[in-house]
């Protein structure tokens, strides 16, 4: 049997259904006008107190943390097709409900919507992708997924304040607007991929994935990595202005965040999946938390560029390859929810943890102390992952064989 991973001489051409998949993440991206500027537009057009404002941007949080693991879990209940049109349309209400909201009450309970539709569809698609594609074309996929994203944001952070500036109101409709354009998309050009038994009832989510060790552990660790990459978005900005440097000094470090992802990553795609993948991702933490430890003898805006162009390298490794490797883990009767319990455990539960550790580290240990326990968790992260290894090889030599005992639906 060929080695997950192995290179190829000539990388095959990605299904059509793929590229419509990846027209959707740009479209929705390039329309995500409003959580960047949510905050602002209450602050400043609903004149609510920043404390009130942060509450809500909050809601949107809770949401998207629930978001995923119901997403997921439709996926393989009622299908990828039927969960990303529900998610794409259903964002679409809720954005323009959001914007005409009335009441603080409204306001909360719609933002809260917001986030529990606007992240539906993701477990949604990364499932399609497993579905469409030979496990050793997954990383490729993905991480032409992940440019896609990025590059959508780019250019959606710019546009938006331009928008800004006309009336926030506009943003909530071009922003629903996307959302519709990528349910047509759907609608159109993907089928539904849903493997489903040939015979007997589906199993259950849950207790089948917390009897899965590898899987929870593999959790685990990515909680620990996402602990470090969300120090980028909360303890950097502090520590920058700490050292005297104004927050749009911040801004423009942070966005090279997206511009080295917008440059780099098409050009190492295909190099990335000739990698060994529990290596590829053991490093790629690695790299992350020393990117962030370089924060601990910086501090100059160019000593803060270089750990962001240094952590963020990192990010694309692991972006590249963590779908592919829990697609691999995933059974495939329940690959949509262990892909949505993974993304809303590991990214939900680091967006929370990560900004409460490292700001309270940053205030009683100092910025010193901070960016280098981050290093410190990159090289535990970067054992543990790499102690995954045999058991995450056994299982990817698993999925390339257990396909063939399902049948998919037709579209």
């Amino acid at each position: 049997m060929t080695a997950i991973g192995a290179p190829r001489e000539r990388a095959p051409k990605l299904p059509r259904a793929f590229w419509a998949l990846w027209v959707c993440q740009l479209v929705n991206r390039l329309g995500s006008f409003v959580q960047p500027f949510l905050v602002l537009y209450l602050t400043q057009d609903r004149h609510l107190s920043p404390g009130t404002a942060g509450a809500v941007a909050a809601a949107v949080g809770a949401g998207s943390v629930v978001s995923q693991l119901v997403g997921g879990w439709l996926s393989d209940r009622i299908g990828r097709r039927r969960t990303m049109l529900i998610g794409f349309l259903g964002t679409a209400a809720a954005l323009i409900l959001l914007g005409s909201a009335g009441s603080l009450e409204m306001i909360a309970v719609t933002a809260f919507t917001v986030g529990l539709l606007g992240d539906l569809f993701r477990p949604a698609v990364q499932a399609t992708v497993a579905d469409l594609l030979d496990p050793r074309e997954r990383v490729r996929a993905y991480g032409l997924l992940f440019w896609a994203i990025n590059l959508g944001f780019s250019v959606s952070t710019v546009s938006a304040g331009v928008l800004a500036s006309v009336g926030y109101s506009l943003l909530f409709w071009i922003n629903a607007a996307t959302s519709v354009v990528a349910a047509l998309v759907i609608w159109r050009m993907v089928p539904e991929t849903r493997p489903v038994l040939d015979e007997g009832p589906r199993r259950s989510l849950l207790p089948v994935a917390l009897r899965d060790t590898t899987f929870v552990l593999m959790i685990l660790i990515q909680i620990g990595y996402a602990t470090i990459y969300f120090q980028g978005y909360s303890t950097l900005p502090l520590a920058m202005a700490a050292d005297g440097l104004p927050s749009a000094t911040y801004g423009l470090v942070i966005a090279l965040n997206g511009v080295v992802i917008v440059v780099v990553q098409p050009f190492v795609g295909r190099r990335l999946a000739a990698f060994d993948r529990p290596r590829l991702l053991a490093g790629s933490m690695l790299l992350v938390g020393l990117g962030f430890g370089i924060g601990a003898v910086v501090h100059s805006w160019w000593g803060y560029g270089l750990s962001v162009v240094v952590w963020t390298i990192g990010e694309i490794g692991f972006a590249a390859v963590i779908g592919a490797v829990f697609a691999d883990l995933a059974p495939v009767d329940l690959r949509g929810g262990y892909l949505g319990l993974a993304g809303s455990m590991s990214f939900g539960l680091g967006s929370v943890i990560g900004p409460l550790i490292g700001t309270n580290a940053l205030e009683h240990l100092g910025a010193t102390a901070t960016w280098l326990a981050c290093a410190v968790l990159g090289v535990v992260l970067f054992l543990a992952q790499l102690g995954m290894s045999p058991a995450l090889h056994a299982r990817a030599n698993a999925a390339g064989e257990r396909d063939p005992d399902f049948r998919r639906v037709e579209a």
